[in-house]
């Protein structure tokens, strides 16, 4: 059972802080990964919460492993986000304010196969093509990490 889930049985849906790892993939077209949830049917980055004991590097890779089948050979630490942005309330009631520790990941292998609990497709998406029903924060994380790579 994951933290979260033990967590929420304990407290119910009051708001908790919840440190996450996401991971912004992106191909050789420079273009970004993004999976359409089946939670809210809104468009996202891979990631999700920090298990006990579990170090940000791994939960990252973990994540994107459960969500998209694709292995990480490496990732770079990007930014960590938290504040008013990262506060949301999940369809079930579940309230949460994340503090989000962003990778990048260019290499990487594998078959690119969703998961059907939680992911219902993967689209790689170009920075001016993104889909306008995402996540409230990724957007904010996407428009960052390409204003950067512009900025090199």
């Amino acid at each position: 059972m994951s933290y979260i889930t033990n967590l929420r049985k304990k407290i119910g849906k009051d708001i908790i802080i919840m440190p996450c790892a996401t991971v912004i993939l992106i191909n050789e077209k420079n273009q970004v990964l993004l999976q359409k949830r089946v939670d809210n049917n809104k468009w996202g980055l891979n990631g999700g919460s920090i298990e006990i004991d579990e170090n940000t590097l791994e939960a990252a890779k973990r994540e994107l492993f459960e969500e998209t089948s694709l292995i990480a050979d490496s990732l770079e630490l990007f930014d960590v986000y938290s504040g008013p942005k990262f506060h949301f309330k999940y369809p079930n009631g579940d309230e949460v304010n994340t503090i989000d520790i962003v990778y990048v990941c260019k290499k990487y292998h594998g078959k690119m196969k969703p998961q059907k609990e939680e992911v219902q497709e993967l689209v790689f998406f170009d920075e001016e093509d993104l889909p306008l029903d995402m996540m409230n924060n990724n957007d904010v994380i996407i428009h960052d990490y390409y204003k950067k790579q512009k900025e090199k």
